[in-house]
């Protein structure tokens, strides 16, 4: 991944003026920049992060692969990826994106690469990209194992160590990983994105441990069930029925949550699970 040909780079900034007509709305990140994978759909927790962060007042680069988004049944953003970032209302100076495939094995390093020499440093790291795959014991196969793999977990442990390799010390080192919620239920008709996703949860505590000395935490977030446009209509209601508050959790639920990791705020939080999950009470599915 990352290799020359197969990145797309959409230039140095995108769009102008506010955040949803909101200028300056928190603040708390002023002077820090963000690194957001999987940034590739408005609907999607990517997007929601980026736009928080922005709010937040933190330059943000954005990476994406939109041909995993082609032939996944949600499909990709109608809009495009450079609809997507404008739809980000990010002031030119203040975002920028690039498409880089993560199971290449120097596309986390080519993305941290190109972020750093774009904004000139790295604060922030959230790893919110995925290879989703539908496959049962009967079905997998050695490949869609390799690849789940490649994707999910081996690019986040990359993606951290480009990430420690350019910070500079800098005060408000954060990593933001991302797991599923495979060690809550059992997902075996996800046999590869289950296991791949579960070695990002194992993984937590030690990559924290390692980066401790360094002044940077490592959480990861389990979004629990959230509404990014995958799920059917029947499935929609059926979910809803096992949550507290009868309705899935949004993106910006979400965004919410990783905007605290990366706050000062969170200084003292690192090698935990953040089990984000409204409350959602599988046992009533």
């Amino acid at each position: 991944m990352g290799t020359k040909g197969r990145s797309r780079h959409l230039g140095r900034g995108v769009g102008a003026g506010t955040i949803d007509g909101v200028a300056n709305e928190y603040g708390r990140l002023a002077g820090r920049v963000a690194c957001v994978t999987g940034v590739s759909r408005r609907a999607g927790i990517g997007f929601a992060v980026a736009r928080r962060l922005l709010r937040e007042r933190a330059s943000v680069f954005c990476q994406s692969w939109t041909p995993h988004d082609e032939v996944q049944p949600w499909g990709s953003d109608p809009i495009g990826i450079a609809g997507v970032m404008t739809a980000l209302g990010a002031r030119e100076d203040t975002a920028s994106h690039v498409e880089i495939d993560l199971g290449l094995v120097d596309g986390p390093a080519e993305l941290l690469g190109a972020a750093s020499q774009r904004f000139g440093h790295i604060d922030i790291l959230v790893i919110n990209h995925a290879r989703s795959s539908s496959q049962t014991l009967a079905s997998v196969t050695a490949e869609e194992l390799d690849a789940a793999w490649a994707v999910n977990a081996r690019a986040t442990v990359l993606l951290t160590q480009a990430f420690a390799a350019q910070h500079d010390g800098r005060e408000g080192g954060r990593v933001v990983l991302f797991t599923s919620g495979q060690h809550l239920a059992p997902m075996s008709n996800e046999i590869p994105y289950a296991i791949s996703k579960g070695a990002i949860h194992q993984m937590t505590l030690t990559l924290a441990d390692a980066l401790a000395d360094r002044g940077i935490t490592v959480n990861t977030v389990n979004p629990g069930p959230t509404d990014t446009g995958w799920a059917d209509p029947e499935r929609m209601t059926r979910v809803s029925k096992a949550f507290p508050r009868a309705r899935w959790i949004t993106p910006d639920e979400i965004a919410a949550v990783v905007s605290w990791l990366a706050s000062d705020d969170a200084a003292i939080v690192t090698g935990q699970i953040i089990n984000a999950e409204a409350g959602f009470r599988r046992w009533e599915m």
